[in-house]
This record gives C-alpha cells, structure tokens and sequence, in this order.
C-alpha cells in the first residue's frame, strides 16, 4: 500500500467511478500500474469505462460545412473555454474552414501548407496566436466528397463541439433528396450517442473476449444490486457482437425456439409469425458491444425499437433501392487529450512547430 499514492487513487477514481477502496486495492493488485488497474476494475464488474469525458479538457470548436457533394469538418483547439468564444478565433475558425472546404486538403499537415491571405496558413496561425495571445491548433479535419449515386449530409451541435458527417451509397438517383434527410438524422443521431466505429466488422476477436469480461462483470456486478434490492435481473449475454454470431449459432437458436414452441404445443403454421420476434430480441440480447460503440448496431434515437441498420433495411424496401452509410466521421472537441492543462498545452506546442 505504501507504494501507491493518494493522488494515484484519486486519479483511478476519477478514470473509473469505483469506490475508493477499490481503486487503493486494484493499483496494489496492479503494482500502480494505472492502465492495469482499470483493466483490474473493469474485470470485476466495478467500472463500465474510463470516463473519457472526464479525462478531456481541451477547448475550441468543431466547424463543419456541408451540401449534397461535399462536406468539411475541423477540430480548432484553444486553451481556454475564454478565448474559443473570442471574435478573432470565430474569425480566424471561419476563414479555416473556408479554406478547408475550397482546397479539399487531406490532413492538417496539407492545410497548413495552403495559402491564405498571401502566405502559407501555418503563417497566419500563427500571426493569429501572436494577436489572440493563447495557442492555437487545427487538431483534425475530415473532407468528405460525394462519388455517383452518393449523398453526404452533416450535423454540428449547437455548442459547435461535436460534429458528424455521414455519407450514404443508393442505387436509384431519384430518391437521392430523401436520402439527404435521412443522413442528416443519422448523423445528430451519431453526434448524440458517441459510436465510434460504423459497424461489428471493425472489432478483432482479442477486442470482443476483453470486452465481454469487462460487460458481462459489469452486468453481474448490478445484478447483485438488483437481487439486493428485488427488482429483475438483466440478462447475462452469451455473446456481445454480431462478430460472433455465426449463421450456424443463429439457426441453432432458431432450431430451439421451434422446439420450444412445439413443446408449448403450438401449431407450426404460426412459427413465422412468432420466430424472426424471437431471433430480433436474441440478437438485440447479444449485441450489446455493437449497441454501444458501432453506428450500425446503435437503436436510433428518433426509433429506439429499430437500430440504424435496420432503419436502413427498411427505409431501403420502402423506396426500393438499396440503401448502406459508407462512411461516418464524428468530431468532438478534446476527444482523446488528457486533462492535465500541460499536456494540452505540449501537444499543441508539438504541432505548432
């Protein structure tokens, strides 16, 4: 114990919200390793996650421009909350992304070598920096272009710090107005509910296994609660993603509620009213890594009964085309920098050289 410090504590408390306690035994347990002993938490069903809205601290604004042919998204990042509502950075953000959505560069380091004003825009950052008096950086940027039978819409919050983009593939060009709108939900929808990825196939098999520790502790740990407390007990997944439900295991799961249902005596003439019922909540039950971090797998905030994929299904046999999102793009201002005021402040030093 003597090994690990109260300020070290703190900080996994603040990363985790487990108890204190815990969080002194999970760094014993862990050598003071800070990494593993959120690993040790989450394990024990005491930690969902790192709170990464906790551990952020940077400040500026996402800008973004979007139509139907392209769209474009910075990250600006400031110092201070202060200086990001100053009129020289709201200028100094617009001009960016004017030059940003004509120019089309592929990263930041393009951007920064593009002219603006007459001279190079790492130059006129800088001259920004000098009148404004705080650092300044564009962390990121997105420039997203429409191909054929393609539609792109975007959706920035009212803060200006979370913005997404969301481009949609279709088949038939007549229905490419509807399609806009339909992107734009998707994309405040995405803005809200932080997926990270767009879909399962993203996730590799070691990813699933350590995430199916940690939920499945998660749901043990608030099942305790519940029995405590008598109130019904979540279910306890077998499985997390659709990564991992094989059509073999889906027919089998098919297969026993037939069964189930011919125990139950029920005709066989009804099974295809009460079966994709049955295989829709199964899915749903052992989905619950998509549901939290993919886009596809997320139940849709303006529909929470249907997830985004089968609002595309759906909305595809309703129009008759074939409808699929190929790329997604969420920004929010901080996402990743740690808390520590030093840290920030190295990192856009870093990149200001």
């Amino acid at each position: 114990m003597s090994n690990v410090s109260a300020a070290q504590v703190k900080q996994l408390r603040e990363m985790t919200d487990a108890p204190m306690m815990d969080c002194k035994k999970a760094l014993v347990e862990c050598g003071g390793d800070l990494e593993k002993a959120v690993e040790y938490l989450r394990e024990k069903g005491l930690s969902k996650a790192i709170k990464k809205a906790d551990r952020v601290a940077a400040e500026g604004v996402i800008a973004l421009a979007a139509d139907s042919t392209q769209a474009t998204m910075l990250e600006i990042n400031s110092e201070t909350d202060f200086v990001a509502k100053n009129d020289h950075f709201k200028a100094l953000v617009a001009k960016s992304l004017e030059l940003a959505k004509d120019k089309q560069p592929k990263d930041t380091k393009e951007l920064y070598q593009l002219q603006i004003e007459g001279q190079a825009y790492e130059s006129y950052l800088h001259a920004a920096v000098a009148k404004i008096g705080e650092n300044i950086v564009v962390r990121r940027l997105a420039c997203v272009q429409a191909g054929a039978n393609e539609v792109l819409n975007g959706y920035l919050h009212a803060n200006h710090r979370v913005g997404a983009i969301i481009k949609i593939a279709h088949k038939d060009p007549k229905n490419a107005d509807k399609l806009r709108e339909l992107a734009r939900h998707i994309a405040m929808h995405a803005a809200a509910m932080k997926p990270v990825v767009l879909d399962y196939k993203a996730f590799n098999p070691d990813f699933i296994a350590k995430e199916k520790l940690a939920l499945v502790a998660e749901i043990e740990k608030e099942n305790e609660e519940a029995k405590r407390l008598g109130k019904p007990l979540k279910h306890i997944p077998t499985y997390v993603s659709k990564a991992e439900l094989t059509e073999d295991i889906l027919a089998k799961q098919e297969e026993a509620y037939k069964q189930e249902l011919r125990d139950q005596g029920k005709p066989e003439k009804i099974f295809d009213k009460i079966i994709p019922g049955k295989m829709e909540r199964f899915i749903a039950d052992n989905t619950l890594l998509d549901q939290r971090l993919t886009l596809l797998g997320q139940f849709f905030v303006m529909d929470d009964k249907k997830t985004i994929q089968q609002i595309l299904d759906e909305r595809s046999a309703q129009i008759n085309d074939e409808i699929r999102i190929v790329e997604f793009i969420r920004f929010e201002v901080g996402e990743g920098i740690e808390k520590k005021s030093e840290d920030f402040a190295a990192e856009v030093a870093a990149q200001m050289k």
